[in-house]
């Protein structure tokens, strides 16, 4: 699955697109991957997205979307499952520049990603320059506008799935493994948004 949007700012000339992910760490839930390429004016503050507070952070999120060529892909936890979390976030990294990149006026002179690996000979469908950038969320604005939107858009997706399933206390932990989802993971077991390779869910189903 993935969205798309094109801002209204103009797309530079030179077109470099910014990746980053949100959620492969946590027990339950997808891993999302987002693609941006800034428009003329990018909005003050973008950066990492841990380091922003959920206010900002939210406010940011709207601003970009509304002024940033963007797209995300949605990877969900019986993919991760069955081709593991690293896999899976190549191939969510891939199919967001993909439908990004189809609504540009031409290819991206590079694609920068945020950590130590790029989907370069890792995803069949890759098929541009790219370079990984440690902690590059904090050293290039379009890969922090793209941390932003793909954390904003996965605990949207988590708060949402609370209300299904109330037990674990998504709407706080995002499916992240804390004490709170543990023990709810113990007493209720795992449900089908639960990733069923990682360790504690595994576990839990033993019981």
């Amino acid at each position: 699955m993935a969205q798309l949007s094109l801002g209204s700012n103009d797309v530079p000339a030179r077109l470099v697109i910014g990746v980053d992910e949100a959620g492969r760490g946590p027990l339950a839930g997808p891993v999302v991957a987002a693609a941006v390429v800034l428009g003329v004016e990018v909005p003050a503050g973008v950066g990492d997205s841990k380091q922003l507070s959920a206010k900002r952070r939210a406010a940011l999120d709207l601003q970009l979307r509304e002024t940033c060529g963007w797209a995300v892909a949605v990877v969900e936890p019986e993919e991760i499952d069955r081709i593991n979390i690293l896999q899976a976030t190549m191939e969510a990294m891939t199919r967001c520049v993909g439908d990004l990149v189809a609504h540009l006026p031409a290819a991206p002179e590079v694609v920068l990603i945020d950590g130590n690996m790029t989907p370069e000979r890792r995803c069949a469908e890759w098929r541009w320059p790219a370079r990984a950038i440690v902690k590059g969320d904090a050293k290039e604005a379009c890969i922090g506008a793209a941390s932003i939107i793909a954390k904003e858009w996965r605990d949207r997706l988590m708060v949402e799935a609370a209300q299904a399933h109330p037990h674990y206390g998504w709407e706080r932990n995002k499916g992240y493994g804390t004490a709170e989802h543990i023990a709810a993971l113990r007493e209720h077991g795992p449900t089908p948004l639960h990733r069923q390779s990682f360790a504690p869910v595994a576990q839990a189903t033993l019981l």
